[in-house]
C-alpha cells in the first residue's frame, strides 16, 4: 500500500485553516500545520490558505518567509494549492480598501473590487472549467462556496510560450472572474473547497491523488 502523501498547510499567523486540515485528513492526505520551511518544502503538496484582506495575508507570508517557501517548491516542480486570498496572492498586485500591496507576482494581473450590485459575492456558484483539468475532474455540473468582494477579473497571457499555458477555471458575480487556476505545480481556487461539501471535498481529493503521480 502507498504512504498516504504528505501535506503542509502553511501556518502564517491567521486564517480558518483548522477547516482546511481536517478536509484534507479527510480525503486521505496525512497532514502537517507548520510554519517551518522544511516541513514546507519537504512534503508532497503545500496549501496556502487565506482570508481576510490582501495585503494582510501578504504581511503574514512575510512573517514566515511564505514567499521564498512558495518560490523553491514551485522551482523545484513540487505541488503548491493556494485557496481564497492564498490565490488572490499569487498575482502581482492587490487592490483593496484603498491599499495597492504587492504579490508573490507568480502570475500577471490584479486582484481588484468585484463590480456587482451586491457584494460581498457570498455563496453558491457553478464554474466554467476547461477541458483537461484535474481539479475538477469528475465536477464539471458542481457548486462551490464563496465568499469573497476582491477577485482576479482578468487573467493575462503569460510572457514565455515556451510553457504549456495555465488553465483558468470562471465563473461569474457581476461579471466573469477568476475561480480556479492550474499553472504546473501551481494551483489555487478562489472559492473555498473545504466549505464546499462533497463537491469540495472531491476537488480536493484530486488534487491529493495528483500527488501520488
Amino acid at each position: 500500500m502507498n504512504p498516504a502523501p504528505s501535506v503542509v498547510v502553511l501556518d502564517y499567523g491567521f486564517g480558518n485553516v483548522r477547516s482546511a486540515v481536517r478536509a484534507l485528513e479527510r480525503v486521505g492526505a496525512q497532514v502537517e500545520l507548520t510554519s517551518d520551511a522544511r516541513a514546507a518544502g519537504d512534503a508532497d503538496g503545500l496549501v496556502v490558505p487565506g482570508v481576510g484582506a490582501f495585503a494582510a495575508v501578504m504581511e503574514g507570508l512575510d512573517g514566515v518567509r511564505g514567499g521564498q517557501i512558495i518560490d523553491r517548491r514551485l522551482a523545484g516542480g513540487r505541488p503548491v494549492l493556494g485557496i481564497c486570498v492564498g490565490m488572490q496572492v499569487m498575482f502581482e498586485r492587490g487592490e483593496e480598501h484603498g491599499v495597492e500591496a504587492e504579490g508573490l507576482g507568480e502570475w500577471p494581473g490584479v486582484v481588484d473590487r468585484l463590480e456587482a450590485d451586491v457584494v460581498p459575492h457570498m455563496g453558491w456558484s457553478t464554474v466554467d472549467a476547461p477541458a483537461g483539468t484535474v481539479l475538477f475532474d469528475g465536477l464539471e455540473d458542481e457548486r462551490f462556496y464563496f465568499v469573497h468582494s476582491y477577485a482576479a477579473r482578468s487573467f493575462p497571457p503569460l510572457g514565455d510560450a515556451r510553457f504549456t499555458p495555465p488553465l483558468v477555471t470562471w465563473s461569474h458575480h457581476g461579471g466573469p472572474f477568476v475561480a480556479a487556476v492550474e499553472n504546473g505545480p501551481l494551483s489555487a481556487t478562489q472559492f473555498h473547497p473545504e466549505k464546499s461539501g462533497d463537491a469540495g471535498a472531491q476537488l480536493l481529493a484530486n488534487w491529493v491523488g495528483s500527488l501520488r503521480s
